[in-house]
């Protein structure tokens, strides 16, 4: 790359309007992907929002069209069509083609609202190859279209309306075009547009459950308010696939109903509800009469709206807004939440030290959000947000408010001498202070427990048959199922790098019980100390002390039962090691067949499936193989010889073992909560209806 030694005047850019949107979309959007393109939906849907938190419209329907284009409808007051008088131009031409234009700047349209910067609908506008806009005020219908931001007509005669149309830029008038007549009393506006493909990326898509969050989302914040979702473009392997899809996403119940949609463990609180507000004071640059800046002290209100739950897990679920705007890198309302949150359990805990027998010890912000599930909500006027996107809210005196009325509101509920709230009260003191005394036992553990060599091992449960190898990387730790498949085990296994941990019948089920429960059992307790890597919030993959983790259990019902309540205990306390894909299910077979060899001698066949065995001993058949009956069918471990057993399920050249993956862990949260949580009308539900599917000759009786 060369540059001209010589630098003036004449080398500088001035991009005016909407040029600086297609120079630079990354500012504005985040990025050029689906990313982006989600982020121009969510501007024109948070336009429709806005109308609907003001108390115009009670329904948004967004539309994916089949020709890779979006439209937005609301029933609200409809875009502004006479002229602005500064600009001399439309209200709607305004709003689509000047960034910093629009109604969010003080002018009284709205108290509250996610828009700061005015160029919301102009950046679409901008990125779009064409968008259209309809409005409907005083009994008629009003139509604009643009193309990349510029008004013009475009002559889609009878075919369906395209980007590719013939298009004329006005030359002189600007006004919205009258294209009909709209019932009496009926607003609203219609934005459809068509993303730009010489800006967006070809893989660039809109993401259509992404979208249902987002609606599923907003409906939940704005009570009363119907999000309607249409799929019309028929993509293979979605809901829409053979046809137009509709969901429909309309809750009265606000935030509570929101928490308790988001929490995913059992309730050990009810939801609670933390409301207040306060006023504050700030500069700011406000349009005089006059059309120039004056900065301006004005009072800000703001309202806080928080809904709390605590549940017997140890996973935190948060979830922030400002004006409905989603701020998932949080801001100043979040650090007032945290902050209270912090003060007020230190000094409950501090209070009930000697009940809950926590010492000087000091509890911190994990201990607290174990198992926490919390929006917070905060509605004020012209917020201040880190960026276009809107990610981090940056108005300083929120922090202060949320903090107040957070730690007054919670020290309320804490302190209430109301039974329900009192007894709710003590457990999730009790669990905090479980949280905190597990954080630290595990610290000093972490501390002390290094990886043990077979001269170090004595620390470790005496049931353990160690292996030699200290290289994780290389090593297997088989979790067997009673001491008699122990016995085979242990002749069957290399033991150079395959260590085994005898377990006796069902352990706990994690599920339903609670951290210190776990702990004190002792087949849990052994299978984490052996693993070596602690467990809930403070296990440490690196801490590892085995590279895979094979479950091995009898291949029957009870087996079955044994190794779920396995996987209970790796998902809920070590997640991590299922995420990497360390954990495993070994595949012990189901059958022997045994064949007379064609030079005499015996030949073994092993199967691991009903229909496997079927098909094995038909084409044997065929072959006019003789074939020893009965099929020797094993139904535990126990009864196979050490060579059997290691040629089937031990040894890797020769085995088959199925890895545990966390695909979705929210299906496999809901999965596991379904069979194995505290619920049981659910679980019926599941078995009575699945009870016509199961083979019963599957059923060792």
């Amino acid at each position: 790359m060369t540059t001209s030694p010589d630098y003036s005047a004449r080398h500088l850019q001035v991009l005016e309007g909407l040029e600086a949107v297609r120079k630079r979309p990354g500012m504005y959007v985040g990025s050029t992907d689906s990313r982006g393109l989600m982020h121009c939906l969510w501007e024109i849907i948070d336009n429709a929002v806005d109308e609907a938190l003001g108390g115009h419209g009670d329904r948004i329907e967004v539309t994916l069209h089949q020709d890779n284009s979006v439209e937005v409808r609301d029933h609200a007051r409809g875009i502004p069509v006479d002229i602005e008088p500064r600009t001399g131009l439309s209200g709607v031409e305004v709003v689509f083609t000047k960034l910093h234009a629009g109604g969010k700047f003080g002018g009284g349209s709205y108290t509250a609202s996610g828009g700061l910067h005015g160029v919301g609908a102009s950046v679409v506008n901008a990125l779009s190859a064409r968008l259209d806009v309809e409005v409907d005020r005083a009994g008629k219908t009003y139509r604009m279209s643009f193309r990349r931001g510029e008004p013009g007509e475009f002559e889609d005669g009878r075919n369906d309306p395209s980007p590719d149309a013939p298009f004329t830029p006005f030359q002189r008038r600007t006004e919205p075009a009258v294209v009909g007549k709209a019932k009496r009393g009926v607003t609203g506006t219609r934005v459809r547009y068509w993303a730009d493909p010489q800006i967006f990326i070809k893989s660039a898509h809109f993401v259509h459950e992404e979208l249902l969050a987002r609606a599923r989302q907003t409906a939940f914040l704005v009570p009363g308010l119907a999000m309607v979702i249409s799929d019309e473009r028929r993509l293979p392997g979605t809901a829409g696939a053979d046809g137009p899809h509709e969901e429909v996403f309309a809750y009265s119940g606000g935030i509570n109903e929101y928490a308790e949609y988001l929490a995913a463990d059992t309730a050990l609180t009810d939801v609670w509800r933390l409301q207040g507000s306060g006023s504050f004071t700030e500069n700011v640059p406000v349009l005089d009469s006059s059309g120039h800046m004056v900065s301006t002290e004005v009072e800000r209100e703001c309202h806080v709206d928080v809904a709390v739950r605590w549940g017997t897990g140890y996973d935190t679920i948060l979830r922030s807004f400002v004006n409905i705007i989603s701020t998932p890198k949080g801001g100043t309302h979040v650090s007032g939440f945290d902050q209270a949150l912090m003060k007020v359990f230190r000094k409950q805990l501090e209070i009930n030290s000697r009940k809950l027998k926590v010492g000087s010890d000091k509890v911190d912000k994990d201990d607290i959000t174990a198992g926490m599930t919390a929006v917070v909500t905060v509605r004020l006027a012209e917020p201040q947000f880190e960026g276009q996107t809107k990610e981090v809210l940056g108005t300083s005196a929120v922090r202060a408010i949320v903090s107040r009325v957070v730690e007054q509101s919670l020290t309320e509920r804490l302190t209430s001498t109301h039974r329900g709230d009192k007894a709710q009260a003590s457990l999730l003191l009790e669990k905090v202070a479980s949280e905190m005394k597990s954080r630290i036992s595990a610290r000093v553990h972490k501390e002390t427990q290094r990886r043990k060599n077979a001269l170090e091992s004595s620390s470790l449960p005496a049931k353990l048959a160690d292996c030699r190898s200290n290289a994780t990387e290389r090593t297997e730790l088989f979790i067997v199922e009673g001491d008699s498949a122990l016995g085979t085990a242990k002749l069957a296994r290399s033991s150079d790098y395959q260590a085994l941990l005898p377990i006796r019948g069902k352990i706990l089920n994690v599920q339903k019980a609670s951290v210190s429960d776990m702990l004190s059992n002792a087949e849990c307790a052994a299978i984490i100390q052996v693993i070596g890597a602690g467990s809930g919030r403070s296990f440490d993959l690196d801490l590892t002390r085995y590279g895979k983790i094979v479950i091995m259990t009898d291949a029957d019902v009870d087996g079955a039962h044994i190794r779920t309540l396995l996987l209970t205990l790796f998902f809920r306390y070590m997640r991590p090691l299922v995420a990497a894909g360390r954990v495993y299910a070994a595949m012990p077979p189901l059958h022997r067949v045994e064949v007379a060899g064609r030079r005499g001698g015996k030949e073994y066949i092993y199967t691991y499936t009903e229909q496997e065995m079927r098909s094995t001993i038909a084409g044997l058949q065929r072959k006019g193989r003789a074939i020893k009956q009965p099929i020797q069918r094993y139904k535990g471990l126990g009864e196979m010889d050490a060579d059997q057993l290691a040629e089937t399920t031990m040894d890797p050249a020769h085995r088959t073992l199925r890895r545990i993956t966390l695909a979705d862990a929210t299906r496999a949260d809901e999965v596991f909560d379904l069979l194995m949580g505290s619920n049981v009308a659910p679980r019926k539900d599941f078995i009575v209806s699945s009870a016509d599917g199961l083979d019963r000759e599957r059923i060792d009786a």
